[in-house]
């Protein structure tokens, strides 16, 4: 029987290292921001890109700029008011930005007519080029198409990228949709656990090489013989936010969304099976009755590897309701932190769950602090306790990052896609 190893520490001392700590107000008047990042360009500017399809050009005040850097709502599928996982999902500049003026984009297109007709979207991965006498500026025609994912449900995009130091793109691609890793569009495995597909996976691909981009020499499946060759890690869900940590030794985060019991927090390794839907966090998953656990399940995968933990666990309210140790509904994935302002942070990953509750903006913010020793492989997490505000009162939908390393938390007000109730807020010291 699997046991959840995962050790949530709330102790007095261990919180009293987030004491002053506070949220600023940095930028508002977006629907549901999704990246954060820098512009890149000498000026200290930042982007921001919200799901609606809109990016934009912040000063280092938080100010936003008039023009925005690109709107790209005429290319996403047709968006819910309501709750909705689609839209404009990821942002990433190359790392030669200011030579070769490239932009990334991850978005949910309308579903192309190669795919059957009864799914959902086209998750698209393009580059861009920003206008050669603005930075601030993407050129629309320039769009060069990547890679096209087709999504037999309206959930499950994930749909993160980030440029790793090995200078390759890397993208999170959720499951599919639906539960349990089953029905229309999923493998009798599942789609985690099928490496013939995209779904459910971290894929690698360098943009520099290739038409329309090549696979890196040691990619796990690079010849194609056993898994389609862009894939560098499988076995996930629903990672909706990837981070690479830029000091250290540079390790890939994944928060993946877990089901109805369990949300993890995984260190993405080449080659990696994450388990899912063999397992949820530390706990065979069980298809038939989800809320029960197996007692035993497989312990590798089809190929006989093995099935890697998650660095840490916490219990989903909606499978544990009224347990005290039930922390929140969706993992969102965020930093470690690396920048100057808030030194009792240092080398902490800071993360946090979209809401304690589906219906009401409740959303809350963590710590994970690394094992003292290397044999060690399980983290520790304790909430982030804040100065100002108490609460956050608002839905957590992602984690930005500027060229200092200090940390921001993407808000939504509200559980969909109306309004301008989105804010952007500053971890910062008060």
């Amino acid at each position: 029987m699997f046991i959840s190893l995962c050790l949530i520490a709330f102790s007095a001392g261990d919180s009293a290292a987030a004491a002053g700590i506070g949220l600023k107000l940095f930028a508002e008047g977006f629907t549901s921001p999704t990246t954060l990042l820098p512009l890149e360009d000498g000026s200290g500017r930042l982007l921001v890109a919200d799901q609606v399809g809109v990016i934009s050009v912040l000063t280092k005040e938080g100010a936003k700029a008039e023009q925005p850097f690109f709107d790209v709502r005429s290319r996403l599928t047709k968006l819910n008011e309501g709750f909705d996982e689609r839209g404009l999902l990821g942002l990433a500049l190359h790392p030669h930005f200011k030579e070769n003026r490239k932009v990334y984009l991850t978005y949910s297109a309308p579903l192309r007519k190669e795919a059957p007709a009864d799914w959902d979207n086209t998750l698209r991965l393009s580059e861009f080029k920003v206008m050669e006498n603005n930075r601030a500026s993407v050129d629309p025609a320039s769009e060069r198409v990547l890679i096209e994912i087709d999504k037999p449900w309206f959930n499950h995009n994930a749909g993160c990228i980030a440029f790793g130091p090995d200078g390759f793109l890397y993208l999170s691609v959720g499951d599919g949709g639906n539960a349990n890793d089953e029905g229309r569009g999923h493998s009798p495995q599942g789609n985690g656990q099928d490496t013939t597909t995209l779904l459910g996976k971290i894929l690698r691909i360098d943009v520099d090489k290739g038409i329309p981009y090549a696979i890196p020499s040691d990619n796990p499946f690079a010849d194609g013989k056993k898994g389609r060759p862009e894939i560098f890690a499988y076995g996930i869900r629903n990672a909706w936010r990837i981070s690479f940590d830029r000091g250290g030794s540079h390790e890939l985060f994944a928060g993946d969304v877990g089901q109805t019991m369990y949300e993890e927090l995984d260190i993405i390794v080449k080659g990696g099976n994450y388990g899912w839907n063999i397992r949820e966090g530390f706990h065979c998953f069980n298809r038939q009755e989800p809320l029960r656990p197996l007692e035993d399940c497989p312990k590798v995968g089809a190929a006989g590897e093995p099935l890697l933990d998650p660095v840490l666990e916490y219990k989903n309210i909606n499978g544990h309701r009224k347990d005290p140790e039930a922390l929140g509904i969706s993992i969102t994935g965020g930093y470690v932190y690396r920048g100057k302002a808030l030194p009792q942070l240092a080398g902490k990953y800071v993360f946090g769950d979209w809401s304690r509750n589906f219906a009401l903006p409740d959303g809350v913010l963590f710590l994970a602090t690394r094992p003292g020793s290397a044999s060690e492989k399980k983290w520790t997490m304790e909430p982030l306790e804040l100065v100002s505000p108490k609460k956050i009162g608002a839905f957590v939908v992602a984690f930005g990052q500027d060229a200092e390393g200090e940390i921001y938390i993407l808000t939504n007000g509200r559980n969909g896609l109306t309004g301008n109730t989105g804010k952007v807020y500053q971890l910062a010291p008060m």
